[in-house]
C-alpha cells in the first residue's frame, strides 16, 4: 500500500505520512500482520524466555521493514530521475503553465520573457539537471537545499553549510590575519564567489521565494516550492513584485504596463512594459550644455548629456591670456606669476593664475622661530631669527628628540644606540636607532594550508600564503586540485563531460563526475517502429529507450450523435488489475502494482453545439451530450419600469406578455426598483431630489443655503433655486452683505470698497507723508502715487552743502591717521634697530617700545567744527 501511494500523483506527497502511518498500526510494506499476546494457560512451562526472545525479534523485524517501506516512498518521490514516461512530461507542463498562470495573464498570453526561468524550472525537473557542485550528486525532491542568490545555483543545505564553515576558518585563521574574532570575514559561493557575510550562513531550510520554512514535497509543484505567489522585488527595483509563483532561478521582467514619456521628456506618454519604461523618441536632445551657450545635438538618449564638442575662445581665471578651448572646460589657468603688490607693499604675490584678491602678506603677523618655542612681532621684509634653545623635535623613530640648537632645515637621523629585538623576537643588539634589526633565524611555523613550514627568515608570525599546488583529489574522482595548497574543501572540478543518447546523435554536458549516474538524453530522432493500434500510422516521436509511448492521435470513430470522437487514441490504455495480493507477513517485499492492456470505450461526444442562454445574453457553445439551456449567471440587466436602473437578478426566464414588446423591457419575473433618485442635480445645489427614484426631470430645488459673504463676517440664507439659477453677476450680488471690505491693501491701509469677491483694487486714496533722503524736507502726498513711484523728493541745495561739509572732515581725519601711522612705524623701526645694536650673545631680552603719541592723537577726539553756525566735537 505504501509503495502504491507513492506512484499515484492523487495523495500529494503524502505517501510518506501513510507509510509511517500504516508502519504504526502494524501495517508494512508487505501487508497486515499483529502481534498476538499468549492466551492464559496456553504457554509451555519453562518458554517466558524464548516468548519473550521472539517477540523481540519479531519487533526487530518490524522496525526494520517500517523504515525499508518509507525509504522506499520517499526514494519514489525524491527526484524527477524515475519520471520518464510521457505522462510525467504532461504533468510537468501543467505546473509550469500554472506557475506562469498570473504573469502571462499581465501580458496578455506573451511568455517570451520567462525562456531564462523556464530554464531554470525545466532543469528542477529534467533527471540529473539539479547537481550541488559541492558533493556532485544530484538534488533530490525531499532533500534541505540552499540557493544563491547571484548565480541560483542549488546546493545541498548540509553541503553549502560546510562550505561556508570551512571558507570562514580558512580566511579568519590567527595565523594569516592578527585581528582574529574582530572582523566579519565573508565566505563565497562555490560557483559565481558571490561573497556573503557571516551572519548570512544559511541554518534552515526554505523555499525558494524565503517565505515557508521546511516546504512539504508536493509532486503538483516545483520541487523545492512553497507553492504561494513569489512577490520578490524586481532586480533592478521598480516597485513591483514578482508574480509567478514559487519559483527558481532570477525572477522574469516586470510585466506591469506604466505610462512614462521619453529620456528628452518631448514625446508624449505611452503604455510601456515597466521593465522597458526606459526609451527614446530619436528626436535631437535640445537640453542646454554645461557651457551655457549651445544645446545638446544628440538624439534623445538617457543620463547626462556629453560635454560640449565646440571650440571657443576662452581668457584664463587670471584673464591676462587667451586661447581657444572646449566650451566643455572653459576654466584654466596660465603658467604666469601674479607678481601682483601685497597689502604690504613690500612683497608681491608668487601664486600662478588664481581667482580673487591674493591675500595677505603670508610673513605678516607673529612668527615662531624653527623651533616653534618663541615667537617674534617683526616687519614682513625681515626673518625669523633661531632662538638659540634646543631643538627638542621628536626625530623618525618616534622615541628620541634633537639634542642640536634651535635650525633651519630638517632633524638629522636618530643615531642613538639602543638594544633592539628582531622582527621575530628571539635575538636583540645593540645598534643605532634609525638601523632595522634582521637575524637568520628561519621561522618554523606551519603556514595556512597545515601542511608546510614558512622557513623566512626572521619572520614576525604573520606567515604568507603557501605556495605550493594542492594536488588532491577532487569530488569527481577523476581530477586533482589545481589549486594552491589550502585548507578545507576544494573548489568544484570545472571540468565537463559528454553524455550520449541511444544513437549517440545527442550529446549533453555534465559537471565531471556525473557521467555515471545521470540519465541520458533523449534524442531528437524519429522512431521508425510500426504501429499497434487501429491506426495505419503510427505518431512521429522522438527516438527512445524501451518501449513505445501510447499513441495520441485522435480516435475518429464514429458516435451515436454521428460526430467523430476527438480524444487520444484508447485502444491499448494500461488499466490497473483488479484485486490486490496480501502479502503473508512482514518479511515479503512489497509487490509492483499489475498493469494491463485494453481497449477503453469511447467518452461522451463534446463537439460543441451553440445553446442560448435562459436570459439571451449569450449564446455559448455547449458540449453535445449536455447541450441543453442554462444560466449564464450574469445580472438580467433588463430596464425597469424606472427607466434608471436594470434587474439584477441572476439570468432567469422572463415571459414575452406581448409578441411585439421590446427585448429589452422588464418582465414580471424580474425585480422592482427600491432605490432613490440618483439623478445630478443643477450645479451648486447640495441636496438630494425628494422623490424615490422615478422617470424624467426632477422638482425645483426650493430649500435654503447657509453661506459667506465674500469678506467671510457675515452669514446670507439664500434660496438654494435663486443661487444655482442666477449669473455670474447675480451671484455677486446675493453672495455680497453690502458693508465696507475688512482686507488690507498692499500698503498697509483697509479697503475702502463695499464686500466683493477677488482681490483689492490698489488705487489707495490715504494720505501719507514722503522725505528727502536726508530726511529733512516732506511733504503729505497721495498713497498709490507713492506706490507707483510716481512722485519723488529730491533734497535741495542746502541738504547738498551739509553733505559735502561732512564729507571734507572724513576725508581729513583720514589722512591725519595715516601720517600718524607712518610716523608710529618709523619710531618702532628706529627702536628695534637700537636693541639690535645693543644686544649680548647668548641673551634674549624684551624690550617693549614705547611711542610718544604726537599732539594729533591726543587731541584728536575733542576737535571741535563749525557747521552752519554750530559747533559739532568729532568723538
Amino acid at each position: 500500500r505504501a509503495g502504491a501511494a507513492a506512484q499515484s500523483p492523487a495523495p500529494r506527497a503524502r505517501g510518506g505520512a501513510r507509510a509511517s502511518a500504516a508502519g504504526a498500526s502494524g501495517e508494512g510494506a508487505g501487508g497486515e500482520y499483529r502481534v498476538l499476546s499468549p492466551l492464559p494457560g496456553c504457554g509451555v512451562p519453562g518458554g517466558g524466555a524464548a516468548e519473550l526472545s521472539s517477540l523481540k525479534k519479531f519487533d526487530e523485524i518490524k522496525k526494520a521493514n517500517q523504515a525499508a517501506a518509507k525509504k522506499l516512498v520517499e526514494d519514489q518521490l525524491s527526484s524527477s530521475s524515475e519520471e520518464d514516461d510521457e505522462d510525467a512530461e504532461v504533468k510537468q507542463g501543467q505546473i509550469l503553465d500554472k506557475t506562469f498562470t498570473i504573469y502571462t495573464s499581465q501580458t496578455d498570453g506573451d511568455a517570451s520573457e520567462l525562456e531564462r526561468t523556464r530554464q531554470y524550472m525545466n532543469e528542477a525537473f529534467q533527471s540529473g539537471a539539479m547537481t550541488c557542485l559541492i558533493c556532485i550528486a544530484s538534488v533530490k525532491r525531499n532533500q534541505a537545499v540552499w540557493s544563491c542568490c547571484g548565480c541560483f545555483c542549488i546546493f545541498h543545505l548540509v553541503c553549502i553549510q560546510k562550505w561556508a564553515k570551512d571558507s570562514l576558518f580558512l580566511v579568519s585563521s590567527p595565523l594569516t590575519d592578527d585581528d582574529f574574532g574582530k572582523k566579519d570575514y565573508p565566505w563565497p559561493c562555490p560557483k559565481c564567489r558571490f561573497e556573503y557575510k557571516r551572519s548570512e550562513t544559511p541554518s534552515k531550510y526554505y523555499c525558494y521565494c524565503g517565505k515557508v520554512e521546511n516546504p512539504t514535497v508536493d509532486p503538483w509543484l516545483v520541487p523545492h516550492s512553497c507553492g504561494q505567489i513569489c512577490e520578490r522585488e524586481f532586480k533592478p527595483s521598480c516597485g513591483h513584485k514578482c508574480l509567478l509563483l514559487c519559483h527558481p532561478g532570477p525572477c522574469p521582467p516586470c510585466p506591469k504596463m506604466v505610462t512614462t514619456t521619453c529620456h528628452c521628456k518631448k514625446a508624449k506618454p505611452v503604455p510601456r512594459r515597466c521593465s522597458a519604461k526606459e526609451w527614446s523618441c530619436h528626436l535631437p536632445c535640445g537640453r542646454m550644455l554645461l557651457c551655457g551657450q549651445h544645446t545638446c545635438e544628440n538624439s534623445c538618449h538617457a543620463g547626462d548629456c556629453q560635454p560640449c564638442p565646440r571650440v571657443s575662445k576662452q581668457r584664463c581665471i587670471c584673464g591676462r591670456q587667451t586661447a581657444e578651448r572646449l566650451c566643455a572646460s572653459p576654466q584654466w589657468q596660465c603658467d604666469q606669476v601674479c607678481r601682483k603688490r601685497l597689502p604690504c607693499g613690500n612683497h608681491t604675490c608668487e601664486q600662478v593664475c588664481h581667482a580673487g584678491p591674493c591675500g595677505d602678506c603670508p610673513r605678516s603677523g607673529k612668527r615662531s622661530c624653527p623651533c616653534g618655542k618663541t615667537k617674534f612681532t617683526l616687519p614682513c621684509t625681515e626673518d625669523v631669527p633661531t632662538c638659540g634653545d634646543s631643538c627638542d623635535k621628536v626625530l623618525e623613530c618616534g622615541i628620541h628628540k634633537c639634542s642640536q640648537r634651535c635650525h633651519r632645515g630638517p632633524c638629522e637621523i636618530c643615531r642613538q644606540e639602543v638594544e633592539k629585538q628582531c622582527r621575530c623576537g628571539k635575538h636583540t643588539k645593540r645598534m643605532p636607532c634609525h638601523k632595522p634589526y634582521l637575524c637568520e633565524t628561519k621561522c618554523t611555523k606551519i603556514r595556512d594550508c597545515q601542511k608546510h613550514q614558512c622557513r623566512r627568515k626572521c619572520c614576525s608570525g604573520n606567515c604568507p600564503p603557501c605556495d605550493q599546488v594542492c594536488g588532491r583529489t577532487l569530488g569527481c574522482r577523476n581530477h586533482k586540485c589545481p589549486s594552491g595548497c589550502h585548507r578545507g574543501s576544494c573548489n568544484p572540478c570545472p571540468e565537463t563531460v559528454d553524455v550520449k543518447c541511444n544513437c549517440g546523435k545527442t550529446v549533453i554536458k555534465v559537471p565531471c563526475g556525473r557521467e555515471r549516474t545521470i540519465k541520458p538524453p533523449k534524442c531528437k530522432q524519429l522512431c521508425s517502429r510500426p504501429p499497434t493500434c487501429h491506426h495505419s500510422t503510427q505518431e512521429k516521436h522522438y527516438c527512445h529507450f524501451g518501449r513505445c509511448p501510447p499513441c495520441r492521435q485522435p480516435c475518429q470513430k464514429t458516435l451515436t450523435c454521428g460526430h467523430l470522437c476527438p480524444v487520444s487514441c484508447h485502444d491499448e490504455a494500461l488499466v490497473r488489475q483488479a484485486g490486490s495480493h496480501q502479502s503473508a507477513g512482514p518479511w515479503e517485499q512489497p509487490s509492483e502494482p499489475a498493469f494491463i492492456q485494453t481497449a477503453l470505450p469511447c467518452p461522451p461526444c463534446e463537439v460543441p453545439i451553440l445553446v442560448e442562454c435562459l436570459g439571451q445574453h449569450e449564446v455559448s457553445p455547449l458540449p453535445c451530450h449536455s447541450a441543453n439551456p442554462y444560466s449564464c449567471k450574469r445580472y438580467c440587466g433588463r430596464l425597469l419600469d424606472c427607466q434608471n436602473h436594470t434587474c439584477m437578478k441572476e439570468c432567469h426566464h422572463v415571459t414575452k406578455l406581448n409578441s411585439s414588446a421590446d427585448a429589452k423591457k422588464a418582465g414580471p419575473e424580474c425585480s422592482q426598483c427600491e432605490e432613490e433618485c440618483t439623478k445630478p442635480r443643477p450645479s451648486g445645489c447640495p441636496h438630494r431630489c425628494v422623490l424615490p427614484c422615478h422617470p424624467g426631470d426632477c422638482p425645483s430645488c426650493l430649500q435654503m443655503l447657509k453661506i459667506k459673504c465674500h469678506c467671510k463676517l457675515s452669514v446670507l440664507y439664500v434660496e438654494c433655486l435663486k443661487l444655482t439659477c442666477a449669473d455670474l453677476k447675480e451671484k455677486e450680488r446675493l453672495t455680497s452683505c453690502q458693508n465696507q471690505c475688512p482686507k488690507e491693501l498692499p500698503c498697509g491701509h483697509r479697503c475702502k470698497e463695499i464686500c466683493h469677491s477677488g482681490s483689492c483694487p490698489l488705487n489707495c486714496s490715504q494720505k501719507v507723508k514722503l522725505r528727502c533722503l536726508c530726511k529733512r524736507l516732506k511733504k503729505e502726498i497721495q498713497c498709490s502715487k507713492i506706490q507707483e513711484g510716481q512722485v519723488s523728493l529730491e533734497c535741495d541745495a542746502l541738504c547738498k552743502e551739509m553733505k559735502r561739509k561732512a564729507s571734507e572732515i572724513k576725508e581729513a581725519e583720514a589722512k591725519a591717521a595715516v601720517e600718524e601711522e607712518k610716523r608710529r612705524q618709523q619710531a618702532e623701526l628706529e627702536a628695534f634697530e637700537n636693541r639690535l645694536k645693543g644686544r649680548r650673545k647668548n641673551k634674549r631680552r624684551k624690550d617693549e617700545v614705547e611711542v610718544e603719541q604726537s599732539l594729533w592723537q591726543k587731541y584728536k577726539n575733542l576737535i571741535m567744527l563749525p557747521v552752519f553756525g554750530v559747533a559739532v566735537v568729532m568723538v
